[in-house]
């Protein structure tokens, strides 16, 4: 089977590339940058073939994933810097990254006749309440400017396929960039005591875990929405930070505090974040693992990297 990934030289993308690769399927990548721009690790996926391709470029998209020809594309790439989404000097580019990119990968499916997987977020919903969120519940009412383009890119998705998966994870952390795993193991070697807010709930999700998920999909003809994370119950980011610190041995002192007193954020985030994951083993997928487990073998992963 042949893949087309966007975004592969960001969190998720690199792991999707390996997971294809390792399982001997033919993977091409692409990315913004004219070279492969994610981490260095040796791994296949630095080795791959790779294209650059600006997703905002509707002729580039057509003509690039009609070149390569793909059974399916995951389309990883996005606008994911929240904050910085709310700049009134950025709104034009998240919505032409994450909503038009979006159809217009959609339209180079739908020419080919090929699958699409396109990676959507917990911040499509308004997160009030405590219910877990379902995946065909609709309810959808994103907060930020971030949550409403990822939204439009799933509602462009539904308009234009009929062969498509459209996954929604939170809290991501993976091996290439930045996240909040890295975030606070990094403050924790300077910071005798963090702030930490303790009313968002949801769940974490490695990306190799979520990576062989969405490979799994792929091969299938399941589709539809789905929400993907990590299991083990659903947790505050004060929670993951005090579990980070404790599976790193590190004498941290972590403070739960609200969101409203932590009040560092451009962008509203949902305090509601529970996605209910149970349609994925109704149609035969492998739920993720404990994402406690999860953060230990992400961590043996990055302690080179100092």
């Amino acid at each position: 089977m042949r893949f087309f990934i966007t975004g592969a030289g960001g969190q998720l993308g690199h792991d999707v590339m390996n997971e294809v690769n390792q399982r001997g399927h033919e993977a091409v990548g692409s990315g913004s940058k004219p070279a492969y721009s994610g981490v260095q690790d040796g791994s296949a996926v630095c080795f791959l073939p790779y294209v650059q391709l600006d997703i905002r470029d509707r002729d580039a998209v057509m003509k690039t994933i009609a070149a390569v020809r793909p059974d399916a594309v995951i389309h990883c790439a996005a606008w994911t810097a929240v904050d910085a989404a709310e700049e009134p000097e950025n709104r034009e580019v998240v919505q032409a990254v994450n909503a038009l990119g979006t159809r217009y990968v959609a339209e180079a499916c739908k020419a080919l006749d090929c699958k699409m997987i396109y990676i959507s977020t917990d911040y499509v919903f308004p997160g009030g309440g405590s219910s877990p969120w379902q995946p065909d519940e609709g309810g959808y009412a994103p907060l930020n400017v971030y949550g409403q383009s990822k939204l439009a890119g799933e509602r462009a998705v539904e308009e234009l396929l009929e062969k498509f998966f459209i996954v929604r994870t939170a809290w991501v952390f993976g091996r290439s960039g930045g996240n909040f795993v890295k975030t606070m193991l990094r403050l924790g070697k300077t910071h005798e005591e963090l702030r930490v807010v303790n009313d968002q709930i949801g769940t974490p999700t490695y990306t190799r875990d979520l990576a062989r998920l969405l490979v799994d999909m792929s091969l299938t003809e399941q589709y539809g929405r789905y929400h993907a994370t990590n299991e083990g119950g659903y947790i505050s980011w004060y929670d993951f930070a005090c579990e980070i610190f404790r599976q790193a041995g590190m004498d941290v002192r972590v403070q739960p505090v609200s969101t409203a007193a932590y009040g560092l954020s451009k962008a509203a985030r949902p305090f509601n974040s529970r996605l209910d994951k149970s349609k994925l083993q109704e149609k035969g997928f492998a739920p993720l693992p404990d994402w406690r487990d999860a953060l230990s073998r992400y961590r043996k992963e990055i302690e080179t990297e100092g």
